[in-house]
């Protein structure tokens, strides 16, 4: 769980998850999901928080049954799709909620 302080540390971040949302068309589900697990699992250091923002929208995509492809999400926020890849899973664990396992 996060504070409200969390939500204004982080208002850049959110801000460029927001941007991306956009660009890859997301209802609001999906967006709240992305949000909630970004501040959820928000990483100290700023250059990994792109990926950490990617990772989110990609597991609140699937959580929200609106799923995007790694690389279109990858492409959104402009990191590799190797880097969603890496961080989806640990990220939903990490929050307390059980990847799929397909």
């Amino acid at each position: 769980m996060y504070r409200a302080s969390d939500r204004l540390r982080n208002e850049r971040w959110l801000a460029d998850l927001q941007r991306a949302a956009d660009r890859l068309d997301l209802g609001s589900e999906a967006r709240s999901n992305a949000e909630d697990l970004f501040l959820s699992t928000v990483p100290e250091n700023d250059r990994s928080k792109p990926a950490a923002i990617a990772a989110s929208l990609y597991a609140g995509c699937l959580i929200a049954g609106d799923q995007r492809s790694q690389g279109a999400v990858a492409d959104a926020v402009g990191v590799t799709r190797l880097t969603i890849q890496q961080r989806w899973k640990p990220l939903l664990e990490r929050a307390g909620l059980d990847p799929p396992t397909w």
